[in-house]
């Protein structure tokens, strides 16, 4: 079949596409020009896309105003870049590929088929003779690609779909989910490889203003990271309780599950790590357990990342036990872990 091109809306709709590049070649658009006033619109306009997709986890398109809102989805991956922020990354490529499905689910299949071969699918439609209710047929490759976080789901697990010759037989609901997913780690990896040169100071006060945007809807806690070691000497008196408990296969309350669960992958474990922390437990069941601990990580659904109830909630739950001196200004065990780690690591007596 020979490639299409994209129409101007559909790059607005779409902006990831490959012939985006091509639409804004003649802008040759420059890193110092994006503060003069000729890309004033365009700079205000990227940054809504990234206020926007922060706050809703959604970028409304602005198709009226094609040579604004083109063009500014590259300098939105700009300013998403120049925050430094893993989570802020990762919440815009959700948010751009959570729109794009949905603008997805109401297209023609000849152009959900022809956005699928942006990304190079090996995909072809059924056609009208087929006797079977699905649309589609894509290698069994590209659907084991892009299903990995929908696996645990038993709909997606290959051996419960029809496969011929190597050909996976779907739907366009199916497409479009997994397209979902490809749109948002071609987002990621792009975001991942932008390499920054000195930005003009403008461009990073926008930066600053969209991490102060981030802490405010987000929470300060869950922004700033923790260091990539886990500190345990660290860990809040609930939290030791709990892990250790854990660690001996005792009786956790869903409460507890859930605060322990939350905590430790908001410092650093791993959802695999995790996973087999549950696994001694005789209630454990892997694919549950490993769904439930990817949705709290927000690698599922919506893409929320949870953090561990307040103090106040965990009081209530009678999971709150053996309280010390650093719990009494901490509303959360975040909280207590981000004061009490800064303790040890400066080497401080407690």
């Amino acid at each position: 079949m020979e490639t299409v091109k994209f129409a101007p809306h559909d790059l607005a709709k779409y902006p990831f596409l490959k012939d985006t590049l091509e639409y804004i070649k003649p802008l040759n658009l420059q890193i110092a020009d994006l503060t003069s006033p000729e890309m004033e619109q365009i700079l205000k306009r990227a940054e809504a896309r990234v206020r926007e997709a922060i706050t809703f986890t959604r970028i409304t398109r602005e198709i009226r105003s094609l040579s604004t809102e083109i063009p500014s989805y590259p300098v939105a991956l700009l300013l998403v870049a120049a925050t430094e922020n893993t989570f802020i990354r990762k919440r815009y490529a959700l948010a751009e590929a959570k729109q794009a499905s949905t603008d997805l689910a109401i297209e023609t299949p000849d152009k959900v088929f022809r956005i699928a071969e942006n990304f190079n699918w090996r995909i072809s439609q059924s056609g009208k003779q087929s006797k079977l209710p699905h649309g589609f047929l894509l290698h069994f490759s590209d659907y084991l690609r892009n299903n990995t976080q929908l696996s645990t789901d038993s709909k997606w697990k290959l051996v419960n779909r029809i496969m011929v010759d190597g050909l996976v037989y779907l739907n366009q609901a199916d497409i479009v989910r997994l397209l979902e997913e490809e749109i948002r780690k071609t987002i990621e990896k792009r975001l991942a490889s932008t390499e920054l040169s000195k930005l003009p100071p403008e461009i990073l006060a926008i930066a600053e203003g969209l991490k102060a945007l981030a802490n405010e809807k987000i929470g300060v806690t869950e922004m700033e990271g923790f260091p990539k070691v886990i500190v345990q000497e660290a860990f809040p008196p609930c939290v030791n309780t709990l892990y250790d408990a854990a660690s001996k296969s005792r009786h956790l309350s869903h409460v507890g599950r859930f605060t322990l669960t939350s905590f430790l992958l908001n410092v650093g474990m791993s959802p695999e790590k995790l996973t087999e922390l549950f696994k001694s437990f005789s209630d454990f069941n892997e694919r549950l357990t490993r769904y439930q601990v990817e949705h709290i990580a927000g690698s599922r659904g919506s893409g929320t990342r949870y953090t561990p109830p307040n103090c106040e909630t965990l009081q209530t739950h009678g999971v709150c036990l053996n309280r010390d001196e650093f719990c009494k200004g901490a509303r959360n065990p975040l909280v207590y872990y981000k004061w009490k780690q800064k303790q040890v690591s400066r080497g401080k007596p407690e």
